[in-house]
């Protein structure tokens, strides 16, 4: 059985490695898109060196911030200026 470390170091690589493998894919089609290059074993092996670095912030940052209290003191705050 997992202990509770180790499950939580499985769901951050999960969500690390879909999030390179989505930005990486979104990014192919922003280079497609936009420049029109040939998407080539260079350009995708750039994409992913840029990718990864965002995907490890993004996780680090998705992982520390509990987005439900910050969404419920962004709620009270609107209800307490509109009660007045």
């Amino acid at each position: 059985m997992y202990s509770k470390l180790e499950k939580k170091i499985e769901v951050i690589f999960e969500f690390l490695i879909f999030g390179i493998i989505v930005g990486i894919i979104e990014d192919v089609i922003a280079v497609k898109i936009v420049s029109g290059e040939p998407i080539t074993y260079k350009v995708i092996g750039i994409i992913f060196i840029i990718a990864v670095p965002f995907a490890i912030i993004g996780e680090i940052v998705a992982d520390n911030i509990d987005f439900i209290a910050i969404f419920k003191r962004i709620i009270g705050f609107f209800k307490k200026q509109f009660s007045r």
